[in-house]
């Protein structure tokens, strides 16, 4: 496919899918419940950290911990006691316990407390074109507070050639903002332009298929790869063709050839 008649196919299939009929199915649906600004980022971190599996197991673990937080998760991270935490207990998702949970509250009371909030640290450290490196200085300030070493790996670092698509799935979600409704766009200080593509199976599948990455892994340099081909459809607003991936992928039950 020519790259003209490639990019007005992603434009037409990102249209198709990038509208409000998406957030029923999908858990951007968690932090669109909320109108505070920390709730959202806190929902939508916390929504976007446990999005990998079943969806309706990811929203309805999701709700579990909003209800957990009292549906209130800014006043609970920077309010709650030791017993509050107790909450949690019993608490799952795949590999992700209710000793996680605790610490990512802890972790997100430490940022918002000491280093100016979430937006702040990525709005602070992105360089070269991306947020890699935010992402990387993220996870490090973010486990600064006590935990487990096993919890580390609910929060990807793309300096370890991961693809990190949960957290620029949440990314996504805070920094882009067009009249379609399914982004929040609430991070206004960091241009959609920086974003990468949450890659994932569905989204990896499809641009191999369609020729847009060679290599086998769904890794961090895969990743360099598809944003390198995305930036040149369009470089202002790259990741609205996650919608076309991860749609095509997701709901069309098809691999193109």
């Amino acid at each position: 496919m020519a790259f003209s008649e490639m990019k007005e196919f992603l434009d037409q299939k990102a249209d198709q899918y990038n509208n409000r009929d998406f957030i029923d199915s999908d858990p951007v649906q968690i932090p669109h419940r909320f109108t505070l600004k920390e709730d959202v980022e806190i929902a939508g971190f916390l929504a976007a950290t446990i999005a990998w599996g079943n969806r309706k197991s990811v929203i309805a673990n999701a709700k579990k911990m909003m209800d957990i937080m009292g549906n209130s998760p800014f006043d609970f991270v920077m309010s709650h006691s030791e017993h509050d935490l107790d909450r949690a207990e019993g608490f799952v998702h795949r590999t992700f316990n209710a000793d996680d949970f605790r610490t990512f509250i802890r972790g997100l009371q430490h940022i918002y407390r000491n280093h100016g909030g979430m937006e702040q640290v990525f709005l602070s450290n992105h360089a070269e074109g991306y947020l890699h490196n935010s992402i990387s200085v993220f996870k490090k300030l973010f486990f600064e507070v006590g935990h487990q070493q096993r919890t580390q790996k609910h929060v990807a670092d793309p300096a370890t050639n991961s693809a990190a698509k949960r957290i620029h799935l949440f990314l996504r979600w805070m920094s882009r903002k067009d009249n379609r409704g399914v982004d929040l766009g609430i991070w206004s200080s960091i241009s959609p332009a920086l974003l990468s593509c949450p890659l994932d199976v569905h989204s990896g599948n499809i641009a191999r298929s369609l020729g847009l990455i060679d290599r086998k892994q769904n890794d961090g340099k895969a990743l360099m790869e598809l944003d390198s081909k995305l930036r040149a459809f369009d470089p202002i607003d790259p990741v609205k063709y996650d919608y076309a991936l991860f749609g095509i992928g997701a709901f069309e039950k098809q691999i193109l050839l």
